[in-house]
């Protein structure tokens, strides 16, 4: 399956945006900037962590010419579970994160507490993503970097 099988129901085709994709990245740094403050409690620090996975697949999405309708549900899960054919992560680090998207739901709908160790590996799974966004961004786009 490609993700042009997804036009019209989950995703909109748009002209990639190096300036979307950039201000992105930039919310996403901001996100993980505030994740990694350990004054912050773990519930707002595993917030920022999801926050920037969301930031990140969204400017991948952009940047491979895709948006998600945010209009619709299910926009998270999209566009969680395309990152493989936008930046080629693994399907066990996309069922991570995918994980963590179902966490977040779970303490946001419960009041459910965030452990530290749980934060700690949110920061280190957006960490990781914007690692990879980067060189994804590198090899297949280098006139997008500064």
């Amino acid at each position: 399956m490609t993700l042009d099988n997804l036009i019209g129901t989950q995703l909109e085709a748009v002209e990639p945006d190096r300036t979307g994709v950039e201000r992105l990245l930039e919310a996403a740094n901001r996100s993980l900037s505030d994740a990694s403050l350990l004054d912050l409690s773990n519930e707002g620090r595993f917030d920022m962590a999801y926050k920037a996975v969301m930031q990140i697949a969204n400017a991948a999405l952009l940047a491979n010419g895709y948006r998600t309708p945010t209009n619709r549900p299910g926009h998270h899960q999209t566009m969680i579970q395309s990152l493989p054919k936008t930046i080629g992560v693994d399907r066990d680090t996309m069922i991570l994160l995918d994980g963590l998207r179902k966490q977040r739901n779970v303490i946001d709908y419960s009041g459910d507490t965030v452990s530290a160790s749980m934060a700690n590996e949110a920061f280190e799974q957006a960490r990781l993503l914007m690692k990879q966004m980067r060189e994804w961004l590198n090899i297949n786009r280098k006139d997008w970097l500064r």
